[in-house]
């Protein structure tokens, strides 16, 4: 994609790279654009590089990615409904999403604290792009149905290594042979 310049539509939620701390960009600054990958967006502004979530894509005037989720019976946390938000997160490097790519260890619901706990780990421990990912898990889990609070614990035992990836992740990555 070419960068290109964008004025932003309304204030926006963006997580700084890589250090993953949230700020608001205001409505009518101008952005660059650099990247669209993965149903989120990179943004430099005053100076800095920001991401912001697919969701929020109409900030940019672009379409924003809708998650949709079928209204619990009771009001308790649906953990299928907790997979499906993982499955629209994806690496900002490699447009192949968490789950495919084995990044996600454990899922642990707390229906009393209306709490979820996840384990994740990243391709690499020295990722700069830990915080970010920890930020997306944590922004698109609490739009979850009954979800109130969102804990990600980032493990690095067991390592990661391709071979946690789906078979249509290594077909994605050209990985498959």
């Amino acid at each position: 994609m070419m960068q290109r310049m964008v004025v932003t539509q309304r204030d926006c939620k963006a997580r700084r790279v890589p250090s993953g701390q949230m700020q608001m960009i205001p409505e009518g600054e101008f952005v660059n654009l650099t990247q669209d990958l993965g149903g989120n967006y990179t943004v430099t502004w005053q100076g800095n590089m920001l991401r912001i979530d697919g969701t929020d894509a109409d900030a940019l005037g672009r379409k924003p990615q809708v998650l949709e989720f079928d209204t619990p019976v009771d009001d308790q946390i649906v953990e299928a409904q907790v997979w499906q938000a993982l499955e629209t997160i994806f690496d900002p490097e490699i447009p192949i999403n968490l789950v495919s790519l084995g990044l996600i260890y454990n899922v642990a619901i707390e229906q009393s604290t209306k709490t979820v706990t996840i384990q994740m780990t990243l391709t690499a421990p020295g990722c700069g792009m830990g915080p970010v990912l920890v930020g997306d898990v944590e922004y698109r889990v609490a739009l979850v149905p009954n979800v109130e609070q969102v804990k990600v614990n980032l493990v690095f035992d067991p390592p990661w290594s391709r071979e946690r990836m789906s078979e249509e992740a290594l077909l994605e990555a050209g990985l498959f042979f």
